[in-house]
């Protein structure tokens, strides 16, 4: 059976159809859901797409945590439903409590958009399965509220546990602690990456296909497939 992927449109989301297009493309079928209803219509995973939730009024994905999807959303989470936050949905997962840390505004004041460089940490969670530890992918970044933060004891622990899933080379685009592009929950079902792997799954449009792996890791993880 197919899998069904659920991606969130916020008002302000930007990059929802890109979501939806890449999920396409790895071969879901998707659901859009909506930020105002609480039913995920029973999606067997979730994408937090990038944008500007609610206009990033307060702090970033600030106002979105609040949103009654994401009531739903994090209560599955936590019970092992895979979700992952792209960018905006990064932050939104931080402010939920459902990843630690937060992302703050860029360390030299600009928005930063560019093909990066990242190396994958992790090839463990239902997100990266698809990837080997130690490759190296390109996929753009896109972002002002980019810095990931966290105090010395968290980025220890997230080092030590493996929850590292995602490091920026050859420059870091907008300071975050030790380069780190993306993390994962203790169990691995969430993950929230500032860069934007759907940007990456066609020839056409973007710098390679590295980014359709994080598309075709949950597809491989819904059907069991060994990492």
């Amino acid at each position: 059976m197919t899998a069904r992927i659920g991606v969130v449109t916020f008002p302000g989301s930007l990059d929802d159809r890109d979501a939806a297009r890449a999920a396409r493309i790895a071969g879901a079928e998707v659901v859009s859901l909506w930020h105002d209803d609480p039913d995920l219509h029973g999606v067997d995973a979730v994408v937090l797409p990038g944008g500007f939730s609610y206009g990033d009024y307060l702090r970033c994905g600030a106002i979105a945590r609040f949103a009654p999807v994401m009531g739903t959303i994090a209560a599955g989470a936590r019970a092992g439903l895979p979700v992952l936050g792209i960018c905006n949905g990064f932050q939104i997962l931080c402010e939920a409590h459902l990843l630690p840390g937060a992302l703050t505004r860029n360390q030299h004041l600009h928005f930063r958009n560019r093909d990066q460089v990242l190396r994958i940490e992790s090839a463990g969670t239902a997100w990266t399965n698809a990837y080997q530890p130690g490759q190296e992918i390109l996929i753009p970044v896109k972002n002002g509220e980019g810095c990931y933060v966290a105090d010395e004891r968290t980025l220890d622990e997230l080092e030590a546990t493996g929850r590292v899933v995602a490091r920026y080379l050859g420059g870091n685009p907008n300071g975050s602690l030790r380069d780190i592009a993306g993390i994962s929950n203790e169990a691995g079902n969430v993950v929230g990456l500032m860069p934007h792997p759907e940007h990456a799954v066609e020839a056409l449009t973007g710098p390679s296909l590295d980014g359709l792996g994080f598309f075709t890791s949950i597809l491989k993880h819904l059907a069991g497939v060994p990492a």
